[in-house]
């Protein structure tokens, strides 16, 4: 090792220095344990697991491999607390340290972690991401505002599936920082904006990939409370599949990439002319269906015996008005017929009650001198003047007698 430094005057190559470091690096930290903070989570398809330890100040890089990957007893992901056995390797074309681990164990939850599963679970209990409250997304939007960095990736992978999914639907961008303390109140201020002036008929929110702590103003307070109080639907797009913030579940729709949210969003063009294609010629296949069936059915009527036809169709028409005439005027005869039996036999119930009808037969009718009728032979004295009244006039009389 001291030869490295005698030769050329002390200067060495980038590689002599990170293989010297590499060698007293590895050397000195064989084995170490340390305790820190998922983050940055990063599985591969060979199924080496790559991420980062944290902890309030400081942050390393971690990788497990395969082999020690699979002796794990839990499923590592973003947040969690572990504690970790391995050693310090050097990784030579980036020339940066991480530590390998072998062996861990988990140790709780993350801070920043158990910051956002606190906040989740209050603003779920304000019912800022009920099912209720999501709004479905236009089918045809034509102005997708995009709140993100103006220079990220993930505005570039939006624009991308614009072109080529349908370039009729403009693009508004709303710049804003999307990492940071500052990060938070802008992209807030961006999608209230929106709102205020009516930007946009469907607005993205988001980024790309990153550590926990880069997503972590997506999780802000101001964020998700201005997402949940948009009147324009949107769509949180956070990051890969594996990240999520609380805006995914504020927002109208959730969707695991930038590039998902475009898909999501913007429909392709051509499929849309593809379709009203087959509905024009669906429309135009029944129209000339319905020519072709009326022209065989104009086909069948002769002139020679169109009168004929007619006038079969009218002496149909006419004998069922005769029918109709015949059965209407017995009806009605019937009808008057029997109200003029009822007539009738009212008229004679109410002849059979007048009083004159009973005198016509010879009875007669007896009062005394107040006019009170008299019914039984005891209601009179001899010498009492009465009055008889027969079918016509009245005889006065003086009773000189009675029997009973």
């Amino acid at each position: 090792m001291d030869d490295l430094f005698k030769q050329e005057n002390n200067v060495l190559s980038v590689t002599q220095l990170t293989n010297l470091i590499k060698t007293m690096l590895e050397n000195s930290f064989r084995s170490v344990s340390i305790k820190g903070e998922i983050s940055n989570f990063k599985p591969s398809a060979a199924g080496h697991l790559y991420f980062s330890l944290k902890d309030a100040d400081s942050t390393i890089s971690a990788v497990i491999f395969r082999g020690a990957a699979m002796g794990l007893s839990f499923a590592p992901k973003d947040g969690m607390l572990v504690e970790a056995t391995g050693k310090l390797s050097v990784y030579n074309p980036r020339g940066t340290y991480q530590i390998v681990i072998t062996s861990m164990k988990k140790a709780g939850t993350g801070n920043i972690m158990e910051m956002i599963e606190e906040r989740k679970r209050r603003l779920n209990q304000e019912g800022l991401f009920d099912m209720a409250r999501k709004k479905p997304l236009p089918f045809f939007p034509r102005t997708v505002g995009i709140v993100t960095s103006s220079n990220g990736a993930a505005l570039r992978d939006i624009l991308n599936i614009r072109n080529r999914r349908n370039d009729r639907v403009n693009i508004l961008v709303l710049p804003a920082l999307v990492q940071g303390e500052t990060a938070a109140p802008t992209i807030a201020a961006q999608i209230k904006y929106a709102n205020l002036h009516n930007l946009c008929d469907v607005l993205i929110v988001g980024r790309g990939g990153g550590s926990l702590e880069d997503l972590l103003p997506f999780s802000e307070e101001s964020v998700v409370r201005a997402i949940a109080e948009s009147r324009i639907p949107t769509v949180s797009a956070v990051g890969h599949e594996i990240n999520w913030a609380l805006s995914d579940f504020a927002a109208d729709r959730r969707a695991p990439t930038p590039s998902a949210a475009a898909e999501i969003v913007i429909p392709e063009k051509h499929k849309i002319i593809e379709e009203l294609n087959d509905y024009s010629n669906e429309l135009l296949n029944s129209i000339q269906n319905r020519m072709k069936n009326l022209r065989l059915l104009l086909k069948t009527f002769d002139p020679e015996n169109m009168i004929s036809r007619l006038q079969n169709i009218e002496q149909r028409f006419s004998e069922r008005f005769d029918h109709a005439y015949t059965d209407l005027t017995d009806r009605m005869e019937n009808l008057i017929r029997e109200k003029r039996e009822k007539i009738q036999r009212a008229r004679e119930t109410l002849e059979n009650c007048n009083p004159q009808t009973v005198f016509d037969r010879g009875y007669s009718m007896v009062t005394d001198s107040s006019g009170k009728i008299i019914r039984n032979a005891k209601d009179v004295a001899e010498g009492d003047i009465i009055s008889i009244r027969p079918a016509k006039g009245t005889i006065s009389a003086t009773v000189n007698g009675r029997s009973k």
